[in-house]
C-alpha cells in the first residue's frame, strides 16, 4: 500500500515553485514611477490638444445667395418675361446679379406691371426696345442700356467697345433689326394682337365674365 502511493507520489506532476517577486531598490522604482508619471502626462497633454484644436475650429458661415436687388439696386431692367430668347439673357443676368445685388428685374408682361412705378413707361412703349432705368431716374434704351446692365454684373467688357464711333452706331442698327421684329422671330403674334387680348382682359370683371 505504501509503496503504492509512493509511485503514484512520483507519477503525479510536480509543481514548479513560483518566482519571487521582483523588487525594485527604493532609487530605481522612483524613477520608473516618474516615467510612468511622465507618459501619462504626456499622452493626457496631447488629447487635450488635439481637442482644442477640434473646439477651436471655426466653420465659415455659408453665403447667402439671396437676390436682395430690390433693396439696394443700381439700376432697373424692364425685360418681357414672355419672351423666350429674352429670358435666356435675363436668367444669365439673374444669375450674376445673385453677387451683387445691383439690378431689379421688372415683367412688363405682368399683369401687375405699373407704369407709374417705372417712369410712366406703359406696357407699347416698354415692349418696342429694351428699357433700362437708374437709381437717380434715367432712362437708358437700346444697347446703352445692356452696357449699363453688364456693367453692374462685372462683365461691362462685353460691350464696352459699342461706347465708341461707328460701332455704337452700328451696334444700335443692328439691335434696331432685332427689336423690331423680335415677335416674328419668336414666333409670337404682332404687338397690336397681344394688345388687343391684354386690353380684353383688363376688361374682365371675373374669370367667367369679360366684356368682349
Amino acid at each position: 500500500m505504501a509503496s503504492s502511493l509512493a509511485r503514484l507520489g512520483a507519477a503525479l506532476p510536480r509543481a514548479r515553485p513560483r518566482a519571487a517577486a521582483r523588487v525594485l531598490p527604493p532609487g530605481r522604482w522612483d524613477a520608473a514611477a516618474l516615467g510612468a508619471s511622465r507618459r501619462a502626462a504626456l499622452n493626457g497633454k496631447s488629447k487635450a490638444t488635439r481637442c482644442q484644436v477640434h473646439t477651436d475650429m471655426k466653420v465659415a458661415p455659408t453665403p447667402d445667395l439671396k437676390d436682395d436687388s430690390s433693396k439696394n439696386w443700381r439700376i432697373k431692367m424692364l425685360y418681357d418675361g414672355d419672351c423666350p430668347l429674352c429670358m435666356r439673357e435675363v436668367n444669365m443676368l439673374r444669375e450674376r446679379n445673385e453677387s451683387y445685388g445691383a439690378i431689379k428685374f421688372v415683367d412688363i408682361s405682368s399683369k401687375d406691371y405699373s407704369p407709374d412705378d417705372n417712369q410712366g413707361l406703359d406696357y407699347e412703349t416698354a415692349m418696342g426696345r429694351i428699357h433700362a432705368i437708374l437709381a437717380d431716374g434715367t432712362i437708358v434704351t437700346d444697347v446703352e442700356a445692356f452696357r449699363k446692365l453688364y456693367q453692374e454684373v462685372g462683365l461691362g467688357w462685353v460691350y464696352a467697345v459699342t461706347k465708341y464711333e461707328p460701332v455704337a452706331t452700328m451696334a444700335n442698327a443692328v439691335y434696331g433689326v432685332w427689336a423690331k421684329y423680335r415677335m416674328q422671330i419668336t414666333g409670337r403674334p404682332p404687338l397690336e394682337e397681344i394688345m388687343a387680348s391684354r386690353k380684353a382682359a383688363a376688361e374682365c370683371k371675373d374669370d367667367k365674365v369679360c366684356k368682349m
